[in-house]
């Protein structure tokens, strides 16, 4: 009695396993993985970075994006686990920033995105001190390139000059 009570014990292990398997219960190996696919785009912010004063471009500002993290998830506030880019001026005060963004990643308005640009000075009194700046980028009127497809929705494009005012020290 007991040895058909084990093997039909260990016939319904089998058939249950199968069954899991067949229906995809096999795992969670891919951590973290966009799931099922995400609109997102391609953000750039091109520009100089000039001394508001006199005009003159400023070398060593960095410029990056900021992404603001509204309220809190389960009472804690979310940790930014993919960094966003930034970039330093070269010595025209030249820059150019790009990264990919995800849907609910950033600000919509009319449903077009801003996205917050922080511009800082990094190199102490090098080239100068200057102010830092917290821009709020609007992309509605951006220019679009790149061919769409699937969730990609191409690249979109903003010509930005920034005039930083000069601390005194």
């Amino acid at each position: 009695m007991k040895t058909n009570r084990r093997e039909f014990i260990k016939k319904m292990n089998r058939a249950l396993a199968g069954i899991i398997s067949m229906l995809g219960f096999g795992g969670c190996d891919i951590i973290g993985a966009k799931e099922y696919g995400t609109p997102h785009a391609d953000y750039t912010v091109k520009g100089t970075v000039v001394n508001k004063a006199t005009g003159t471009p400023i070398k060593g500002i960095r410029v990056g994006y900021n992404i603001p993290y509204f309220g809190t998830l389960y009472g804690v506030i979310p940790t930014p686990y993919e960094p966003k880019a930034s970039v330093t001026t070269n010595a025209k005060g030249e820059f150019k920033l790009t990264d990919r963004f995800h849907a609910g990643e950033y600000q919509t308005e009319n449903g077009k995105p801003i996205l917050p640009v922080y511009v800082e000075d990094i190199d102490g009194e090098e080239n100068g001190s200057f102010q830092n700046e917290l821009l709020q980028v609007d992309f509605t009127n951006a220019e679009h390139s790149g061919k769409p497809k699937s969730w990609y929705k191409g690249e979109y494009t903003v010509n930005l000059n920034v005039e930083l005012t000069e601390i005194e020290i």
